[in-house]
């Protein structure tokens, strides 16, 4: 079982560009383990408890509860327009996963892992955490990145996280896959050397903070929201289920396959809090779950710099308005295309119409017009494979063998951008294959009638491995691509079944119709 998660999205605003970039390569990720044939159980979310969701829904004048239901509804519409098909569903609010949250909680108190101590100094607002001497710049302040800060005393319920501190050290360091790409790894390492031995404060008094999940054995608080957020992965994965619940079984997908995360939150909360909490839990070292880090969506400068995305600045990109605009299908494929996994980008408009309209609109979609088309002109859309084979045609083959490994390679290790390179390399060689051999002259001479027949055939062969290769990224013009192949069960193949033949002689294909309509640069300005 391939169990894919990605970070629940924080319900204190709207959707950005790095929430849709996040949730279409996690639902990339799982298409394609579904193409190698793996059973894939892919979760998301939102995460609406919190102290920033409650102010925002007290300046509102309305339930926090009801503000959250509002702001979820946002997540929820832009996934289904995006086509992120996930499988389960996580809300922090839903009472199974209080339930599985009060558990744990208990669970620990019992192992000794929590204890109670009264504090005094920093706490941020924006990051909801208290902050120690480390958090400060080198002027000996509190930066900007904490917002507002102020200096509270107060009673908390900590976990002792420093036990773990030495365990993670060590697992880290005997495990390198446990965060990938590997730069970001060395990341967690460098945090971990630096680290001081500090526990984990994990409760906020009800008299600042009501809007959490209460404390099973101390009703005047409640659960800090990162504590309960990260406990989503496993309770929504079946884990402390109540007999008769419909989650999930734990067992079958656990450990995790892939938590995809951005690298904001790597250090500290899935790098350092999640797997101690876990190995707190008794989990072994062989049920830690993987972490797949990706870079920000960033913008260009006045300057010519790169920027984050923030609403303060005024470049924040909406993904609902893009796809809108420009189409589910080019903004799927830019978001995946255009940023290597693990790095940060520049959000560009420019190059997301360019990348479309050159790759898909232009080469894909000239080759499905090209292999279509002309075999119903020249061949009355019958696809004839018995003729002899030339050494362009075996060059052909070759291509594409080399290119699904090349795919394969390059998805298997979670670089969705060079897979997609992968595929435009053999739609380049099929373009230049039909351009050296000119079925368009080969047709004008009916003595040619067999080589005319071998080379639409190659063509319309290759267009049939490329709608398979397409598809975890571009479900819905794959789909389009295999129903004008008329090949009804094209979809339903296995990356291992990728095999020259897919094609069978006397096959008939349908009419042509542009799957990719171009994007009129006017329209984009």
């Amino acid at each position: 079982m391939f169990y894919i998660t990605t970070a629940i999205d924080y319900t204190n605003g709207a959707p950005h560009i790095g929430h849709a970039y996040e949730k279409v390569l996690a639902d990339v990720i799982a298409r394609y383990q579904r193409l190698k044939g793996e059973e894939v159980y892919f979760l998301t979310g939102v995460d609406q408890h919190g102290q920033k969701v409650q102010q925002i829904a007290e300046k509102e004048g309305i339930n926090p509860a009801t503000f959250a239901k509002k702001t979820t509804k946002l997540f929820l519409n832009l996934w289904k327009k995006l086509g992120v098909a996930y499988d389960g569903w996580a809300e922090t609010t839903d009472d199974r996963h209080k339930a599985c949250v009060r558990a744990i909680l208990s669970d620990l108190k019992e192992r000794g892992e929590l204890y109670k101590k009264g504090y005094k100094g920093f706490y941020s607002i924006r990051q909801e955490q208290f902050l120690t001497d480390r958090d400060r710049n080198e002027a000996g302040e509190f930066g900007p990145e904490w917002g507002e800060v102020m200096e509270i005393e107060e009673e908390n319920w900590y976990f002792r996280l420093s036990a773990h501190a030495e365990w993670l050290k060590n697992y880290v360091s005997s495990n390198p896959d446990f965060v990938v790409p590997g730069f970001r790894r060395n990341e967690l390492v460098g945090a971990l050397a630096n680290s001081g031995e500090l526990d984990l404060c994990i409760s906020r008094p009800k008299e600042r903070l009501r809007w959490g999940i209460e404390f099973p054995f101390d009703p005047d608080f409640v659960t800090y929201v990162w504590f309960d957020a990260l406990i989503n992965y496993i309770s929504f994965a079946g884990y402390r289920a109540q007999e008769g619940s419909d989650l999930p079984s734990f067992e079958k997908l656990w450990p995790c396959a892939a938590h995809v995360i951005g690298k904001d939150i790597l250090v500290p909360a899935h790098g350092i809090y999640w797997p101690c909490m876990l190995h707190a839990m008794g989990f072994s070292d062989e049920q830690m779950p993987k972490i797949l880090v990706h870079g920000w969506w960033n913008r260009k400068n006045a300057a010519g710099g790169s920027e984050k995305m923030s609403k303060s600045l005024g470049n924040v990109v909406d993904p609902d308005e893009l796809a809108d605009k420009f189409g589910v299908d080019a903004l799927r494929y830019y978001l995946v295309r255009d940023i290597v996994t693990g790095k940060d980008a520049d959000f560009d408009l420019e190059r997301l119409v360019m990348l479309y309209n050159q790759e898909l609109a232009n080469e894909l979609g000239n080759l499905c017009n090209r292999a279509l088309a002309m075999t119903g002109r020249f061949c009355n859309g019958i696809v004839t494979t018995t003729g002899e084979t030339s050494d362009d045609d075996l060059d052909m083959r070759a291509s594409l063998a080399t290119v699904i490994e090349d795919y394969r390679a390059a998805m298997d290790a979670f670089d969705i951008a060079e897979g997609l390179k992968a595929i435009n390399r053999h739609v380049t060689f099929c373009n230049a294959y039909a351009d050296r051999n000119k079925p368009w002259e080969l047709a004008k001479d009916p003595t040619n009638k067999a080589r005319l027949e071998a080379v639409l055939a190659n063509l319309v062969e290759s267009l049939a491995h490329c709608a398979v290769l397409l598809s975890p990224v571009l479900p819905d013009p794959a789909e389009r691509i295999a129903a004008q192949l008329r090949i009804d069960d094209l979809l339903k193949l296995k990356l291992d079944d990728l095999k020259w033949g897919l094609v069978a002689n006397g096959h008939e294909t349908g009419k042509a119709k542009p799957v990719f309509p171009k994007i009129v640069i006017e329209e984009a300005e």
